[in-house]
């Protein structure tokens, strides 16, 4: 049957009044900002996707053909001020020209339906005047929404929706607050000399002469201020490395998974709880993708391997000296981050993605302050200490046996540090070094027992950072490294003697490009295998790094 003129003419009207009701302020960049409308109203329920991909497809045609057509410039309207009688002309013109083209679209749609004989035809017409309507319901509510966002997202507004807003706006989508970063480390080593048994660096999976090259690091992070009071950060590693029954493992690990809770308005006081890095020393805060040797020093890794456990942290730190930890990364002078400038807590001490296996946490503080100077000279000093108990485990040594906990150690080894540490940022010259001290498990020298014996070492860095006049960046730098102690972390917690100097230079083409290379030579006990000889040794390394 023939549907009614009446009644195609009324949806067809409603479908003309909704096409031009967008506001006369947005004649030309609200396509972005209808899209965005339309997906709100598909969340809501108000638009199947069929019709979302229909509406959305029909924006953007209609955008092509403006595009075409003579562009019309206009301003935003701002209430206090009156508008140009040009701008009203062209504003004027543009809505007519629309106007025109809804019209004979109207049109030949009306002539079309008039000639079908379709029996479904009233039926979804009548469908189409009622989401018609809600469509026309849904823009007249929402306008001031809608002129809101298409400022933010064509930035055609000198202004910008307040903090407030942007809350309101996004209060129940948390997850639009996440970013995400991430970089990507491929290594190519080679083990030049080696005098007394194969080469060991505890940090360094690349360290033999089996490997020629690989991924060192495949980091991808998540991060976001949830709400007002509640950070998240969460840190994958998909190339974190494992021993296993037949060598290594490339695995996909958990590096970080941490909340901060902020106590005040203004941030200053928060606690940090789940796995994160132990805020110990300064090398340990600081990011892999920021250090510019290839890997971090002996002395201060032995503390923490993987510079990380499962803790809670009280940190406190004022607004401004917060600010100058942040900018020490974004100036390129690459701090170790936000910290806190005194911090206390508390954590499980058995070693990244591990449970405790003695029911006794260990206990930290730590304190820094980076000092600011009328130069613009920054100087970041610390100090820092822990104390606990370390279960290690055992392995049966060729010609030896399974060794024996020594002096009666009920639940671990008394395991304490304390370490101290100053950095004079590269401008252009800088110095680092840290140096640490206390007691830790260590393997006697016959090899029988396990006994709780002092350590100590640290490392010097001297570094120097040119910025070319293109921004790119060359930076030279030396460092001197050394340690007597146990290695912990190690089966049998074996003694680790290391002497080694190191040179290199980092080369930052692009921003997202950093190329590094590293000779060393010296010596390093081979805590991986008995009869953990100590190993002299010449070695290169080159790394590749891709930030994101």
């Amino acid at each position: 049957m023939r549907i009614k003129h009446s009644r195609i003419s009324r949806a067809l009207a409603a479908l003309a009044a909704v096409t031009i009701a967008l506001p006369p302020s947005l004649p030309v960049a609200a396509g972005p900002a209808m899209e965005k409308l339309f997906l709100i109203m598909k969340a809501k329920g108000s638009l199947s996707q069929e019709e979302y991909d229909m509406l959305v497809s029909a924006s953007r045609e209609e955008d092509k053909g403006r595009d075409k057509a003579a562009t019309v410039v206009t301003t935003p309207a701002v209430p206090t001020s009156p508008v140009p009688a040009g701008g009203q002309t062209a504003n004027t013109t543009a809505l007519e020209k629309r106007l025109a083209q809804t019209e004979s679209k109207v049109g030949n749609l009306e002539n079309a339906l008039n000639h079908s004989g379709d029996p479904t035809m009233e039926k979804r017409l009548s469908q189409t005047e009622s989401k018609v309507g809600n469509l026309e319901n849904a823009i007249s509510t929402t306008r001031g929404q809608l002129e809101d966002i298409s400022k933010v997202t064509d930035n055609t507004s000198p202004s910008t929706m307040s903090a407030a807003e942007l809350d309101g706006l996004l209060a129940d989508k948390w997850y639009e607050r996440l970013k995400m970063k991430g970089y990507l480390q491929v290594r190519a080593d080679s083990v030049m000399h080696e005098d007394g048994g194969p080469l060991h660096i505890q940090n360094d999976p690349f360290a033999n002469d089996q490997s020629s090259i690989g991924i060192r690091r495949g980091r991808l992070a998540f991060s976001g201020d949830i709400t007002n009071h509640l950070y998240l950060y969460f840190q994958a590693d998909y190339f974190a490395t494992v021993n296993a029954t037949n060598g290594s493992q490339n695995v996909l690990q958990a590096r970080d998974y941490y909340a901060d809770i902020s106590l005040d308005p203004a941030r200053e006081h928060r606690v940090r709880m789940g796995l994160s890095k132990v805020p110990f020393g300064y090398q340990t805060m600081q990011s892999s993708q920021n250090r510019l040797a290839l890997e971090r020093p002996e002395a201060i890794s032995t503390a923490v391997e993987g510079e990380r456990d499962i803790g809670v942290y009280y940190m406190w730190a004022p607004y401004e000296i917060r600010e100058r930890f942040k900018n020490l990364v974004k100036m390129g002078l690459r701090g170790s981050g936000d910290y806190g400038m005194v911090t206390v807590g508390a954590y499980s001490g058995q070693g990244i993605n591990r449970p405790d296996t003695n029911g006794q946490p260990h206990w930290l503080a730590r304190a820094t302050y980076p000092f600011e100077f009328d130069n613009g000279q920054f100087l970041e000093l610390g100090v820092s200490g822990y104390a606990g108990k370390f279960n290690t485990t055992t392995a049966a040594i060729p010609g030896v046996g399974t060794p024996t906990n020594g002096n009666g150690a009920n639940r671990g080894f008394t395991d304490t540090r304390i370490a101290i540490s100053g950095v004079l940022f590269p401008q252009p010259f800088g110095i680092e070094t840290e140096w640490n001290w206390g007691k830790g498990p260590v393997l006697s020298n016959d090899m029988r027992t396990i006994n709780s014996a002092s350590l100590s070492g640290g490392y010097v860095q001297a570094n120097y950072r040119h910025v070319f006049a293109n921004q790119r960046e060359l930076i030279p730098f030396a460092r001197w490294q050394t340690y007597n102690g146990g290695r912990k972390f190690a089966a049998n917690a074996p003694r680790d003697k290391v002497n080694e100097v190191g040179v290199g230079f980092r080369f930052i083409p692009y921003p997202e490009l950093e190329l590094t290379a590293m000779f060393m030579h010296g010596m390093r006990t081979n805590t991986n295998v008995a009869p953990y000889n100590n190993v002299n040794y010449d070695y290169l390394g080159l790394q590749a790094q891709v930030n994101f």
